[in-house]
């Protein structure tokens, strides 16, 4: 029979080279994407699609409302997603910025675990990545570890001895090295989307684009998506 796991698939450049890096270890993959009152649908979309390119056996749309927790400019309209910095900029800032959800991977990752163990999954993978990401603290390897310590000390088959592993296999990648890893396994990255707007073009502008660009440049390959710049 074989191993079974979760991937949480945000749409994203990260978390489809990581659901594809489940997939080449040949896990069957139950796919989980959260709609949580983000500013637009777009990347739920781009999620849908990767799920139907990969055949993956289930993906679940899992809606939760974070807007009435609000505090994030991805869940709250009244707060501006920043734009115009520099990709030195974005690396040596030490502000968490006000794309942050508070707490997003708490509750993301609290869900898929009870998914994973209410199918018998053995493994969870989530895209987190730190070394190019915007600083935030739930992306953190040591963030990880303690989450794997709730999988292990607050779940049935985890006081059984068989807890849930946490995968993140990139969050130590650079974003060239996961647009490099990505196009060696073949990810399609045109079906991806990260921007944090969510027009008919990706802005190219916000944080989350001037990291993905930088990436795709930095390892010589074109990103198929269309900007607005």
């Amino acid at each position: 029979m074989r191993k079974k796991a979760v991937c949480l698939m945000s749409g994203g450049l990260d978390s489809t080279v990581t659901l594809v890096m489940a997939l080449k270890e040949d896990y069957e993959v139950h796919g989980l994407t959260f709609d949580y009152g983000q500013r637009h649908r777009r990347e739920v979309r781009s999620a849908k699609k990767i799920a139907e390119h990969y055949k993956i056996r289930e993906h679940k749309i899992f809606k939760i409302d974070l807007n009435q927790i609000g505090g994030s400019a991805l869940t709250d309209h009244r707060i501006t997603v920043p734009k115009g910095k520099t990709f030195h900029e974005i690396k040596e800032s030490k502000d968490i910025p006000p794309t942050y959800v508070p707490a997003r991977n708490t509750i993301l990752l609290s869900i898929a675990l009870s998914y994973a163990e209410a199918i018998g999954a053995e493994a969870v993978f989530i895209g987190a990545n730190y070394l190019d990401s915007s600083g935030y603290p739930d992306c953190r390897p040591e963030y990880i570890e303690a989450f794997q310590k709730v999988a292990k000390l607050g779940t049935r088959c985890g006081i059984r001895g068989r807890p849930v592993e946490i995968r993140t296999p990139i969050i130590t990648f650079d974003k060239k090295t996961i647009v490099e890893r990505g196009a060696q396994m073949g990810v399609p990255f045109e079906l991806t989307w990260s921007c944090y707007e969510g027009g008919e073009k990706a802005c190219g502008r916000c944080d989350s684009c001037v990291l993905r660009l930088s990436g795709f440049k930095q390892a010589g390959i074109k990103d198929p998506l269309e900007y607005g710049r």
